[in-house]
């Protein structure tokens, strides 16, 4: 029979201790050991995870309680302003997602994603807007993998337009470049009109960072992609706008809080999961099907390698020739953990796959970007 193990809950990241009953509790779906063959699976996750363990367990009781959907932005300017972290320095398109996530809250710069997820979790911040997907560069693949190395919890999505410029320190012009500096992404997005133009791209962290150097250092053959709130703050001159490849250049922001959300049916609802199965024929339809015989509508699906284990054997008498890659799974789907066709598709789901985690239940962004 198999056996089950419970590391985190999707309305709360830890059980509150037996003097402190919380009021709001749900489906306990996360994470189950099967049977010996799987343990591998499960411990190299469980290995993975440890390595953000907290060291003083008595902090894990004092965790607010979660947040009510109307908290999240409707109150933001009632109370103190919120310190919200995002990747870049100042004039990053990731801070103006910030601003519109959270208005009136102070935005943190910091220098990679992995610090902006640090900086939440030891309480230095109060959240987190971080990009998971662009309209036109796809998946932001090393935001999937921090979400599930770190405890925090989804509790929101913005969409956020994104238009670039390219700009020069003030004398230069187009035909001086040689070279343009931006974010991968960025260049991504832009890489038609930037090889119409002959120049070299070369990618550093962040698109404003690239505004920020390009600056400081007095640079004459090279430019920047960037907003043109970059180009304001570092005194740069705009020499085109909107130069990405397509005009509906959408990037998608994940708010993230040590809290998670209590999910609510009073408006549109996503939620976001992670798990992995076993091989064999057919196992990925049976899995996307416990959502297609309830209605629900999937919006995004992402593999990752699983890491410390990417390769599986084909049995265990297999001479140790390695078969198959081993994946996780990120699944968003239209529906809130509130609603039961939710709660039973995640049942269904926990019957087979190796490995079942909750990152958020939150309301989606439906309004006009």
């Amino acid at each position: 029979m198999a056996a089950s193990r419970i590391i985190s809950h999707p309305h709360r990241p830890f059980s509150p201790p037996p003097s402190q009953p919380h009021a709001h509790s749900s489906i306990t779906l996360n994470f189950t050991l099967h049977p010996p063959k799987r343990c591998r699976l499960a411990c190299v996750l469980r290995a993975s995870l440890k390595e953000n363990d907290l060291n003083d367990k008595a902090d894990l009781f004092a965790l607010p309680r979660p947040l009510t959907s109307t908290q999240l932005s409707d109150s933001v300017s009632d109370g103190p302003r919120l310190q919200v972290a995002y990747q870049g320095v100042p004039g990053a398109y990731s801070e103006s997602a910030a601003q519109k996530a959270y208005p009136n809250c102070e935005a943190v710069p910091c220098p990679q994603f992995e610090n902006a997820f640090q900086k939440v979790e030891r309480w230095l911040v109060d959240r987190a807007v971080l990009p998971i997907e662009n309209s036109l560069g796809g998946s932001i693949h090393r935001n999937y993998d921090l979400l599930l190395r770190h405890r925090l919890h989804i509790v929101g999505e913005v969409k956020y337009a994104v238009h670039h410029c390219l700009m020069a320190n003030h004398g230069v012009k187009l035909e001086d470049l040689k070279r343009v500096l931006s974010h991968p992404q960025a260049l991504a997005q832009c890489e038609h009109t930037l090889t119409k133009w002959g120049l070299v791209r070369e990618a550093v962290d962040d698109t404003a960072g690239a505004a920020q150097y390009i600056a400081m250092h007095g640079v004459k053959d090279a430019g920047a992609v960037a907003s043109s709130a970059a180009a304001k703050i570092y005194g740069l001159n705009i020499l085109a706008q909107d130069i990405q490849d397509d005009c509906d250049n959408v990037t998608r922001f994940l708010m993230l809080a040590r809290e998670p959300i209590i999910p609510g049916t009073d408006r549109p609802f996503k939620t976001s999961i992670v798990f992995s199965l076993e091989e064999g024929p057919g196992i990925l339809f049976k899995a996307l099907a416990v959502f297609a015989l309830r209605q629900i509508n999937l919006s995004k699906i992402e593999s990752r390698p699983l890491r410390n284990m990417p390769l599986r054997m084909a049995d265990d008498n297999s001479n140790g020739s390695p078969k198959y890659f081993d994946y996780l799974f990120y699944v968003d789907f239209e529906a809130s953990m509130a609603d039961p066709r939710a709660q039973n598709a995640l049942r269904h789901l926990n019957e087979f796959a190796t490995f079942l985690r909750v990152l958020g239940s939150y309301p989606m962004d439906t309004g006009t970007v």
